[in-house]
């Protein structure tokens, strides 16, 4: 199993709603706070386009 550095969002609502991120070599790794057991893992290109459209 991988071992995650896991990054908070720099905006978060109240409490631990907050988005987390962590990279590696494989691609990038999103979680939320609520639902911290589930992991979506996308390819650096994928989220570098979902940012270049937001």
């Amino acid at each position: 199993m991988t071992t995650h550095v896991w990054r908070k969002s720099s905006y978060c609502q109240e409490g631990e709603a907050c988005v987390h991120i962590s990279t590696d070599p494989d691609g990038v790794h999103l979680t939320d706070s609520d639902a911290a057991e589930t992991v979506i893992t996308v390819s650096r290109a994928a989220f570098t386009a979902l940012l270049k459209s937001i």
